[in-house]
């Protein structure tokens, strides 16, 4: 037989024979702690068609769940939604920026939604914004030097001023760094908006916040679509604010 093939049994009792005839113990895959997530990485490859399936039809249910977790979320933010917006168009008009910050997944969201804004698609007014996750040099200079709970708040200090706008993400909306830059952009007269998840956490009670936008989901990745979702809707409402604005020509003064 050759060393590594199949003699016959089932793939989870497989035998090897070593170079001297000896048989090796059976091959045993341990189930790992991702198992649950990723149940098709670790299958067995004479299973290939079939878990191909259940991958596709997996990936459809949480594509439709997703969706209608973002319709739902819209729908019930759609009046907040209008309404900041046209805050946030005010405060573009007169000169505003827009910061935004978040950790890990809603680190890349926050840099998505200041890219949307700055280098919109189309015809689509380009507006002033910021990602304070964008330049690792200042987040991993402040986050050795003062403390990584300090590394969106001290940037307010820097860059921010009244009039200006503050958006957060997290998903668990308990992240610390996230409720501390509310807090110093609530003092500087800022504009304070927090996307969360799960019921809000911290955000939910926070006073320095003005607005907060909650995903009622208890799955991350779906939180983090429907967020997504969410600072599409608020650009595209601020993006037709400004469509008939006398002001607009101060935007971006401060680039």
């Amino acid at each position: 037989m050759t060393p590594g093939k199949h003699n016959g049994g089932s793939a989870g009792d497989e035998k090897v024979e070593t170079n001297g005839g000896v048989p090796a113990p059976p091959v045993v895959r341990v189930p790992s702690g991702s198992d649950f997530l990723y149940p098709f990485i670790e299958a067995d490859e004479t299973d290939a068609g079939p878990l191909l399936i259940d991958l596709a039809e997996s990936a459809r249910g949480k594509a439709t769940d997703s969706g209608r977790l973002q319709a739902a979320t819209i729908e019930a933010h759609r009046e907040s939604v209008g309404t900041l917006a046209r805050a946030m168009a005010d405060l573009f008009a007169a000169g505003g920026q827009l910061f935004a910050f978040g950790n890990g997944g809603s680190a890349t969201d926050a840099a998505s939604m200041a890219a949307l804004f700055t280098h919109p698609p189309g015809s689509a007014r380009p507006l002033p914004a910021r990602s304070f996750v964008a330049d690792e040099a200042v987040v991993t200079a402040l986050g050795n030097d003062v403390g990584f709970e300090l590394v969106f708040s001290r940037q307010i200090i820097a860059h921010a001023r009244a009039g200006d706008i503050a958006v957060g993400l997290s998903t668990s909306g308990n992240s610390n760094n996230v409720i501390r830059a509310f807090g110093e952009a609530h003092r500087r007269g800022l504009l304070t908006v927090g996307l969360a998840g799960y019921e809000g956490g911290q955000m939910a009670t926070c006073d320095e916040l003005d607005n907060c936008l909650v995903v009622r989901s208890d799955s991350v990745h779906r939180i983090q679509e429907s967020q997504a979702a969410l600072a599409f809707a608020l650009w595209s409402e601020v993006q037709a604010a400004l469509a008939g604005s006398v002001d607009a020509e101060r935007i971006g003064a401060r680039q």
